[in-house]
């Protein structure tokens, strides 16, 4: 198990780099929570940009990195993003990667995550490993580009990849060496999808972490 990584639910993780503390997308998070030095958003949808939850963990110098739609939501220091970035913040590098729909759609023709918006994924360097924090998305071609240490993976289906479609891409496209999944137990999904996911997957080990 990856000492470094703690899982919060949903797509929420707080890991540590050193003496820095990162959250991705918190939501729904407990009171008395550690203070971030670093948060990444990668969308505007409430149970990923939650300025409740942010403000639960925001320090005076903390830094946020977020699409515009987001940033726009947020106080403090927000750096915004796009994806096909790479910065540095809080002396860990990013690079910001595309997330969006190809076949979950709210209405016909209307997918829940359009291309044509900001969202975005995130790969950021923590202890020396490369993360891939996936966002809300299908399994998309720009995911070959994709060669990390660790990848945190949605696989619940109704807004973002199944648990069979994240199989696929942890086999075929995304070059990992860990995975670990993500999105359930929250808004839609179940432990079976995570189950199903890692029992799926040759290419590397999968870890399914408990929630804290």
């Amino acid at each position: 198990m990856p000492k470094n990584i703690e899982w919060l639910g949903h797509d929420v993780f707080k890991i540590s780099s050193g003496s820095t503390v990162i959250y991705t997308d918190p939501f729904r998070l407990k009171e008395g929570a550690d203070k971030a030095d670093l948060i990444l958003i990668t969308h505007d949808h409430f149970d990923h940009c939650s300025p409740e939850d942010v403000a639960k963990i925001a320090k005076p110098d903390t830094a946020i990195v977020a699409p515009e739609s987001a940033a726009k939501k947020l106080k403090g220091h927000v750096e915004v993003v796009q994806p096909g970035n790479r910065i540095e913040v809080k002396g860990i590098p990013i690079e910001v990667t595309w997330a969006y729909n190809t076949n979950k759609f709210r209405s016909p023709g209307e997918p829940f995550h359009p291309r044509s918006t900001d969202f975005v994924g995130y790969i950021f360097t923590a202890d020396s490993s490369r993360i891939y924090l996936a966002g809300d998305t299908d399994l998309i071609p720009e995911m070959s580009e994709i060669d990390v240490d660790v990848a945190l993976i949605p696989v619940s289906g109704t807004y973002v990849m199944t648990a069979e479609e994240a199989i696929e891409a942890a086999n075929r496209v995304i070059k990992a060496k860990l995975f670990i999944p993500m999105h359930y137990n929250a808004i839609v999904g179940t432990d079976e999808d995570a189950q199903k996911f890692a029992a799926g997957v040759r290419t590397a080990p999968v870890e399914i972490l408990p929630q804290s």
